[in-house]
């Protein structure tokens, strides 16, 4: 079954070419597919499009029907094209007449669009949560170890003393700043494209503001024309968003891939925690790190997937946008997996105290040495150049303790501040209005 289907049959290699996978990722938007459904003929009711006993039979048939998605009871049967099918059918054949009723002033356009619009903001939320629980271990991590001092690399060489604090503290600001790319995402995909039929509107008299309502939507996108250049654009931003996370569990991953080397010795996790090697009996390989981090390069380049699917597009629907959901929906499962393995291997994390004392970190405090010098009144490349010949004639030596006091130091993790910026940032997600919206709707 076709929603676009007269009297002519696809040919048989036409059909399966072009419906793809799309039935595999359909049934991931299947309960977003009735949540639009839902506010779609709540709608048509208040505009007389549908008599009030239509409406009641729909709502409560759509309502089954969004019971039945979620104890894993819903298929798209053989031969139906799409889960926008899949339910019309369903409903035609339990209430005949009533059931074709469900698709006035709708377009599988813009329910594509609400459904995919929907599904990104409850992944969305799920990889906000995710990125709140790694962040508030990172930032635990930091606080616990701020004394534990360890080497500072540039060029991957030996440069300047770290602290662990410093280190997990990085990676909690960092994605502190990706939840900042996050939120602006979530703003473009918490509105409404639903009314913009495909693409140009309806002669029907439909009121957008009331689905956008509704549905729990922040606001609409007004212009029918651009509701639909969105398809492909949201995706991208989205795909951008995650995007930065990924870079930032991408290079956590790759500190922590150097930082067990035994040539590095930094930390360690338990055995159960690591693979083995078919031959070599001493190999303890950090396989999920190395996972983790192909997994979120890989993420990385997904905004450039949906570009070069998209932009070279007029306006107006095209099918080439079919493609994008096969790119967008499993890389949120990809995301989030990443997340929470990357909080499980942390949360076991064993740090190594001590590291500066080793002799052949001695060099890593020359800098220090530059400074005190400077502090008694020696200009500082004249400091600079002491330093430097005790270096090469064998004669530097440190003493003291280290004492960086500025923001953002060894000294002065400023935690306090990193996690304001955070949860400034959090409170800026509308999440309980909208499952507020969600549940009213589907009760």
């Amino acid at each position: 079954m076709k929603l676009w289907q007269k009297d002519s049959v696809s040919h048989t290699k036409v059909n399966d070419f072009t419906v793809g996978n799309d039935k595999q990722f359909d049934l991931r938007l299947a309960q977003y597919d009735v949540q639009g459904s839902l506010a779609h003929i709540n709608m048509l009711a208040s505009v007389g499009i549908l008599k009030n006993e239509e409406w009641q039979i729909l709502s409560t048939s759509l309502k089954e029907i969004y019971a039945q998605i979620h104890r894993g009871e819903f298929i798209i049967e053989e031969g139906i094209e799409d889960v926008h099918s899949q339910i019309e059918l369903m409903l035609t054949n339990k209430h005949g007449d009533i059931g074709k009723k469900i698709h006035s002033a709708r377009s599988r356009n813009d329910q594509v669009l609400v459904d995919m619009k929907l599904f990104m903001r409850a992944e969305l939320q799920q990889v906000v949560s995710k990125v709140e629980s790694l962040f508030y271990l990172l930032l635990n991590k930091s606080e616990k170890h701020q004394n534990d001092l360890m080497p500072g690399y540039t060029h991957l060489q030996i440069a300047m003393p770290s602290s662990f604090g410093l280190w997990f503290g990085a990676y909690a600001e960092s994605l502190s700043d990706d939840l900042i790319m996050i939120e602006s995402a979530f703003r473009l995909v918490n509105k409404n494209p639903l009314g913009s039929a495909a693409g140009y509107g309806s002669s029907f008299p439909i009121n957008r503001t009331l689905t956008t309502t509704l549905l729990g939507f922040e606001d609409l996108h007004y212009n029918s024309v651009y509701a639909q250049m969105m398809r492909g654009k949201t995706e991208r931003i989205v795909a951008q968003a995650m995007g930065n996370v990924a870079a930032t569990l991408s290079k956590l991953a790759m500190d922590i891939c150097l930082f067990v080397n035994q040539n590095f010795d930094f930390v360690s996790f338990p055995t159960a925690l690591t693979t083995g090697s078919s031959i070599m009996p001493h190999k303890k390989n950090p396989d999920v790190f190395e996972l983790i981090r192909a997994k979120c390069n890989d993420l990385q380049g997904l905004p450039n997937q949906i570009i070069l699917l998209t932009n070279n597009l007029p306006s107006g629907y095209h099918r080439d946008l079919q493609l994008v959901k096969e790119k967008i929906v499993p890389a949120f499962a990809t995301l989030n997996s990443c997340l929470e393995m990357m909080h499980f291997m942390l949360s076991n994390i064993i740090v190594k105290t001590n590291l500066l004392a080793d002799e052949k970190y001695k060099y890593i405090f020359s800098v220090e040495e530059v400074n005190k010098l400077v502090v008694a009144g020696v200009p500082f490349r004249d400091a600079y150049k002491q330093v430097g010949l005790a270096i090469e004639n064998g004669t530097f030596t440190y003493s003291g303790p280290i004492q960086h006091t500025h923001e953002g130091s060894i000294g002065n993790l400023s935690l306090d501040r990193i996690k304001s910026n955070f949860e400034n940032t959090k409170r800026m997600f509308p999440f309980t209005g909208i499952e507020k919206a969600i549940q009213e709707l589907i009760k």
